[in-house]
């Protein structure tokens, strides 16, 4: 059996993203929501059941925003076993369109103004032509995943006698940013589980996949979901006039050697089940000058996106911190290869330099505080922590990371050069799903079943792989890593217990595998962003149907 999704979940696409919901803008994710919790209201079955729907805040936010869920109970047996949906209706920018941006929400239009206003390549205005792709912010990335799941929703709740066990799904806001959303969902399905004896047993997400290569013909399905971390470098260096350039160290020469050995670095891919990682990539490096002066910078920061499939957050500091001080040796040795030159062609006596490559993580220079200055110390680094994010809430997280630093470090007696390493964002931690338990076993087996079933009816093959390959909301939904490597992670983040909580406990209390079937199409976070409809109107749908259906059966 198929469900007729196609001509629904494209209608709900298109009003969907025709609500701009563009993360942290104002009012727009709100929006989102209540179009969503405004459909469920219309149904028969949630008129009849109005405490199974809900729109809800999210909590500890700078930003007023929500998020939406409804479940069906399923009347075909009394099990408690529950399936959890989740999608994200945030955006990124539409920046990207210039004058065009009212039309990156204009489904319909946008073609046209691709076509006839913007320089687009080729193959955009084949598949423009071929009719097979809708275009706009938001299709594939990933409102059309939303809508799938809140077509299947409704489904089940005009066949509630399908299900064996109740079926929830989760539009959440704040992906794109800092995934308030669905870790404030966590704690209303924490409460469900109370309420209502909910068995959680496995989550689908719907975030959206794209070709590997050019041309790629194949569709892809996800198990387990990659890890994300942020290592990060604070590196404070000595300062001097530029007349007397060898009488300092320069921490953006300091930080520059690290990007040299650490971006791009492919030693430092994770590899697992035959599927390999992108390389670590820096996303950020900079000092803090403000403008214009003949002094060296005094201090400077940096960090790179690392992402992780067994690698925990123990095995990627200690790489990082390898990498920190193998990259501290090299340039206390090309300052003094370079200095002994200078001082040949300057006919004087060469003396060593006085630097000396001093690396720590955080964790590490806050235990050596502690221990030198107690209560003082950890009492007050406690309170400035607190105080900075109360008096800045909208702060970046990786600017707040270096301000408390920067506090400890006033603390230090050795005020020489040195490395500061500190993991500066929010955890995504990898799932890995091989069927090593019984809901594993089951959601594997579900999904096997529900990529046979629905592959007759798909032009493109259908490829299971290990480890959806960008950062997801999935990454909450379980833990494959030890509590000693999430303890060694929180250690490590300055921004821990005031600008960022990991929800641990309730992550665990919900603690199930994921898979990922989602949107497909092209260029997701840019201007010719589109969603190949077919695929993903009709077939993801019924995909999750199946494996809805094999897990509640």
């Amino acid at each position: 059996m198929s469900v007729q999704s196609y001509e629904e979940v494209k209608e709900l696409t298109r009003k969907l993203v025709a609500i701009p919901s563009i993360v942290r803008a104002p009012g727009g994710e709100t929006n989102c929501a209540r179009a969503i919790d405004s459909y469920y209201g219309n149904l028969p079955y949630f008129q009849k059941n109005p405490t199974q729907f809900k729109m809800f805040q999210t909590v500890d936010d700078s930003v007023v925003r929500h998020s939406t869920y409804a479940y069906v109970k399923g009347t075909k047996g009394n099990s408690n076993k529950t399936v959890i949906l989740i999608g994200h209706i945030d955006t990124v920018g539409v920046d990207d369109y210039m004058k065009y941006k009212e039309y990156a929400f204009r489904t319909d239009e946008l073609p046209a103004i691709l076509k006839e206003k913007m320089h687009v390549s080729e193959e955009v205005l084949r598949d423009i032509d071929s009719g097979e792709y809708m275009f706009g912010r938001g299709t594939l990335d990933m409102k059309s995943g939303v809508a799938g799941h809140m077509f299947l929703i409704k489904y089940f709740s005009e066949h509630p006698e399908e299900l064996c066990g109740n079926l929830i799904a989760i539009a959440e806001c704040d992906e794109e940013d800092n995934s308030h959303g669905i870790i404030s969902a966590l704690y209303e399905l924490e409460e469900l589980k109370k309420r209502e004896g909910f068995e959680y047993i496995a989550c689908i997400n719907a975030d959206y996949t794209t070709d590997y290569y050019p041309g790629d013909p194949n569709r892809y399905v996800y198990l387990g979901s990659i890890g994300k971390l942020l290592p990060s470098f604070y590196a404070v260096g000595k300062e001097t006039h530029v007349g007397q350039s060898f009488g300092g160290l320069d921490p953006n020469l300091l930080l520059a050697e690290i990007t040299r050995n650490f971006s791009l670095n492919t030693e430092l891919c994770d590899e697992a089940h035959g599927e390999v990682t992108v390389p670590p990539i820096s996303l950020k490096q900079s000092d803090f000058k403000d403008g214009y002066t003949v002094q060296t910078a005094l201090a400077a920061y940096s960090y790179f996106n690392f992402f992780t499939y067994s690698m925990s957050p123990i095995d990627v500091m200690q790489k990082t911190k390898e990498v920190a001080v193998r990259s501290f040796d090299n340039v206390v040795g090309y300052l003094n290869t370079e200095y002994q030159k200078y001082c040949a062609k300057l006919g004087v006596d060469y003396t060593p330099l006085p630097w000396k490559t001093r690396v720590y993580t955080w964790e590490e220079l806050y235990a050596e505080l502690a221990a030198e200055h107690g209560e003082l110390f950890t009492a007050h680094i406690a309170r400035f922590a607190a105080n900075l994010n109360q008096a800045e809430p909208e702060l970046d997280m990786r600017v707040f990371s270096v301000k408390v630093i920067e506090e400890a470090w006033t603390f230090l007696k050795d005020k020489s050069p040195a490395v500061v390493i500190f993991f500066g964002s929010v955890f995504s931690a990898r799932i890995e799903v091989t069927g090593k338990n019984e809901k594993e076993a089951a959601l594997k087996s579900a999904l096997e079943h529900a990529v046979h079933t629905v592959q007759p009816d798909c032009k493109n093959p259908i490829n299971i792989k290990m480890f959806y390959p960008y950062i997801a909301d999935s990454s909450f939904m379980a833990i494959s890593d030890d509590m000693a490597s999430i303890e060694s992670l929180l250690n490590n983040m300055p921004a821990n217990k005031t600008k960022h909580h990991y929800p641990i406990d309730q992550i665990m209390q919900i603690n199930v595998p994921v898979v990922n079937i989602g949107t497909q199409g092209k260029d997701g976070h840019k201007l010719t962003e589109r969603v190949n409809m077919r695929y993903t109107f009709d077939n993801v749908p019924n995909m999750t149907y199946e494996v809805v259906k094999q897990l509640l059966k």
